[in-house]
């Protein structure tokens, strides 16, 4: 059996991912690989209960309304995915056994049990590589090497557990911005590096794959999805990001 036979997008699914304000003149690279909560009909919601097909485990609660926030006030660009990372995780390389994940936290996926080759091939071909490539091109159309910013949301409760921490910034080999960033945070935000998650977890592909070889600084943003659950709060955190990287890039141009 070959990929194409398990084709899962279909003809009114529309494109695997997207950018947004392509024409933004920032020198800002803004990426939200979990903009979407989209399933294919194809798939038959991967078996996910109706509770779970809106939930923390399919996307990113308010990422894109922050990132589409940000991309309109630094006027920068967005590579946004358009597809539910429980089909694929776009922030996971096609090795990684999180990219077709089978549970996320407490929450099942029957339709990513016993994937075999050409059930994850189809994915790849038709989520995870036009994403990649969208994500290349986007940053191949800058005159100037920009920043890769990616946005992402993480829940409050995880296992159980409270996290206090309302904004992490997550590096890789490479913690200029994310440092910078740090140095820039306004006072009573309860900010960390590398928190809630760290390299460690695997949660740095995009970074590896994207900004690393190029040489760009580079940073992952994960914000707590119930301060941007509502407008009020996606506008308070889209001011703070817009001012935390706008002084950190100019504190980095001055060294």
């Amino acid at each position: 059996m070959t990929s194409s036979d398990h084709r899962i997008l279909g003809p009114n699914d529309g494109p695997a991912a997207e950018v947004i304000n392509p024409q933004g003149t920032a020198p800002i690279c803004l990426v939200c690989e979990h903009a979407s909560a989209f399933i294919p009909a194809s798939l038959a919601d991967l078996g996910v209960a109706p509770e779970h097909r809106l939930s923390h485990a399919a996307w990113d609660i308010g990422g894109l309304d922050l990132a589409k926030a940000l991309s309109k006030k630094l006027d920068a660009p967005l590579v946004a995915s358009r597809i539910s990372r429980l089909v694929y995780d776009c922030n996971r390389p096609p090795s990684a056994p999180g990219a077709f994940p089978e549970r996320s936290e407490v929450i099942d996926v029957p339709g990513n049990v016993g994937l075999d080759d050409a059930a994850r091939a189809a994915r790849v071909n038709e989520v995870y590589d036009p994403f990649r490539t969208l994500v290349k091109t986007t940053l191949n159309r800058f005159s100037t090497p920009p920043a890769l910013v990616t946005i992402h949301t993480f829940t409050p409760v995880w296992f159980g557990q409270p996290r206090d921490v309302e904004l992490g910034l997550l590096h890789d080999a490479d913690d200029r911005l994310a440092r910078a960033m740090m140095a820039n945070r306004p006072d009573g935000l309860e900010a960390q590096l590398n928190a809630p998650y760290s390299v460690t977890d695997g949660v740095t592909h995009t970074l590896r794959e994207h900004a690393i070889p190029r040489g760009l600084q580079n940073v992952m943003i994960e914000v707590r999805n119930d301060l941007v659950s509502d407008p009020a709060g996606v506008a308070r955190f889209t001011d703070i990001l817009r001012t935390m990287l706008t002084k950190a890039l100019a504190t980095q141009e001055a060294l």
